[in-house]
């Protein structure tokens, strides 16, 4: 039996990655349980830490105690959620479903779930280990993206997330503390994209450790192609419009480059009368204020099958995130048949082939940005982008090709025990 750990169930990026990937192995015949410190939602397989008033209320005491053990450290409000000390967690070593596992498998697990101390706890078990990656933080100092700093190829020190960093400072601290527990695991580093791999190859940290590349996957039944008039008489959207979708978890977050959405969407010349744009997430509706043209807010939506509505309303998404990993946005609106456009970053070149089945833009330019909606605009249907779209999809992420790349891993760890 593998057990997943997750911080989250249904929510987030990384949540949602895991928790597609534990039904995935459901549906091949895998014996698969996940275990989170919340439920979302009731779901076979799957159980929550907090079953009582009082688990609950310490598992949001931990997340609080992780929180006021940064706050006097950080440089300053934004990034507060963008380094995670793993200072305070708990200890789910002799839970009934750890100590009934063949393998455990890790997932995102910060924010006051699993603490360092919880990992070297697990780890001493001898149990085989399979840690997903949906960020940079297993082989960083504290950080989940570096957002330029290459000290995890060395060693970590003076932090610039840090208000007054210095060479022993706790991404020191974490860095040697990580060195010390990685030594009793027997363990396998997953990364979603070759471009996070290609990072835990060199990371000092994590060079010694094997790893390899196996993606995310998505449900390509739940994800489809819908007709998209009907879907936007249904969501009260124009159907003569173009339609561009922008979506993610926290709109403001920097990292999301929702600025630089705004003005690439200023630079191409388009039109109130011939676009309209859609907004999927958590936002503060005066963000969208000022924008050229009528937007339309979605709202946060965490059923999937009004997701798949959302991303089939859309004539294409835009994903201008400054780092990412595998963005489950452009996967799923893909394998709607809706094309994306996205920066050169992360593991997005890996999944938008340019100008085959959606846009590569430069990095950080919007000008570029502009020139991507309008080529996806001007050639979407015309081109076949959607059908290619999802056949990228159905042929690199779909469940029953992930589960099998990761029922083969957990086999030869299990052979090697």
């Amino acid at each position: 039996m593998v057990l997943h750990l997750s911080n989250f169930h249904l929510e987030g990026g990384a949540g949602v990655a895991a928790t597609r990937l534990h039904r995935a192995l459901l549906k091949s015949g895998a014996e698969s349980r996940l275990l989170v410190p919340n439920l979302s939602a009731e779901e076979p397989g799957v159980a929550g830490l907090s079953n009582t008033a009082l688990q609950s209320k310490l598992a949001w005491a931990r997340f609080v105690g992780e929180r006021l053990y940064f706050y006097p450290q950080e440089k300053n409000a934004s990034v507060r959620f963008a380094f995670s000390p793993a200072e305070i967690g708990a200890d789910i070593s002799t839970n009934r479903w750890v100590q009934e596992a063949d393998i455990i498998h890790l997932h995102w697990i910060n924010f006051g779930f699993l603490s360092l101390d919880s990992l070297d706890q697990l780890f001493s078990l001898g149990k085989p280990i399979v840690w997903t990656l949906h960020d940079m933080w297993t082989f960083t100092g504290g950080c989940h993206y570096s957002r330029g700093c290459e000290n995890f190829l060395t060693h970590c020190h003076y932090c610039p997330y840090l208000a007054k960093p210095d060479a022993y400072d706790i991404s020191f601290q974490q860095f040697e503390r990580k060195q010390s527990i990685y030594k009793n695991a027997q363990m396998a580093l997953v990364s979603p994209s070759q471009w996070l791999n290609d990072l835990v190859k060199r990371a000092a940290l994590t060079q010694q450790i094997r790893s390899l590349n196996i993606p995310n996957c998505i449900d390509t039944e739940l994800f489809r192609p819908y007709d998209k008039l009907t879907i936007r008489g249904k969501l009260n959207l124009p159907e003569s419009k173009k339609l561009i979708l922008f979506a993610g978890a926290n709109i403001a977050d920097p990292r999301k480059g929702f600025t630089f959405f705004k003005q690439g969407l200023e630079k191409t010349g388009l039109l109130a009368n011939e676009i309209e744009i859609l907004v999927l997430g958590k936002a503060n509706p005066e963000m969208m204020a000022s924008f050229p043209v009528p937007v339309h807010y979605l709202g946060k939506i965490s059923d999937p099958n009004a997701m798949a509505e959302a991303y089939n309303a859309a004539d294409m998404i835009v994903v201008p995130s400054l780092e990412d990993n595998l963005p489950n946005t452009i996967m799923e609106a893909m394998s709607c048949g809706t094309p994306a456009v996205g920066f050169a970053t992360g593991g997005i070149p890996e999944m938008i082939d340019h100008q085959t089945n959606g846009y590569i833009a430069l990095q950080g330019s919007a000008q570029s940005l502009a020139e991507g909606i309008e080529w996806v605009l001007n050639n979407g249907h015309n081109a076949g982008l959607p059908e290619r779209a999802r056949a990228k999809v159905l042929e690199t992420y779909s469940e029953t090709i992930v589960a099998a790349q990761y029922q083969q891993l957990y086999q030869e760890l299990l052979a090697h025990e």
